[in-house]
């Protein structure tokens, strides 16, 4: 339970306003310590996945775990599927399903940058290569700028019931072929692929 506090109030001081690369301000990175991954929980990576080889990402978890989701007196277990995390240009994009296991799963406003936010944005990459952080893009500058990823607002999943999910970042470097996915509520998915 402190680990989840502390997480989400890590997760609203560190929240920052990623951006499009070219665009004032930045690329939506930010530096981080070594010591970030370091205290996350290890996702479960499927078994036939290669480490040294992208997966093709059609659909397939390329990432999953079973976790407990939620946020405030609603909480139930999920299983939370990475199914791409695609570079395409100057972007990479993360696709993820949340599927509710077993009570009722709460994605209405825990996976935002603060308790009004029913969005994604509180998700991010960490590249453990360079200790940078990358945030969800945002279609402009100023307070007026949307994320660009998923909405959540009335987002309660029954048992069975999934949820498809997406947000879009600035890539990493080219060189960079494996990321840490930090999802709040969730935890941290180390070594994902980028394809």
């Amino acid at each position: 339970m402190r680990r989840t506090i502390a997480l989400a109030v890590a997760a609203v001081a560190l929240a920052g306003c990623g951006m499009l690369p070219g665009q004032p301000g930045g690329g939506g990175e930010e530096r981080q310590s070594q010591a970030v991954s370091d205290k996350q929980p290890t996702p479960t990576l499927k078994e036939s996945q290669e480490p040294q080889t992208a997966p093709a990402q059609d659909g397939q978890a390329i990432a999953s775990r079973e976790t407990k989701v939620g946020a405030g007196d609603t909480y139930g277990k999920a299983r939370v599927e990475i199914t791409a995390l695609k570079r395409q240009g100057r972007t990479v994009s993360l696709n993820w399903t949340v599927t509710a296991t077993d009570g009722k799963v709460n994605l209405h406003n825990g996976l935002g940058t603060a308790p009004l936010d029913f969005t994604v944005s509180g998700v991010s990459l960490i590249d453990p290569v360079n200790a940078k952080r990358y945030r969800v893009a945002r279609n402009g500058t100023g307070e007026g700028a949307e994320c660009v990823c998923s909405g959540t607002q009335g987002q309660f999943l029954e048992s069975g019931e999934a949820s498809t999910l997406y947000a879009v970042f600035a890539a990493p470097p080219v060189d960079v072929t494996k990321v840490n996915v930090e999802m709040p509520m969730i935890g941290v998915f180390t070594d994902v692929p980028i394809s």
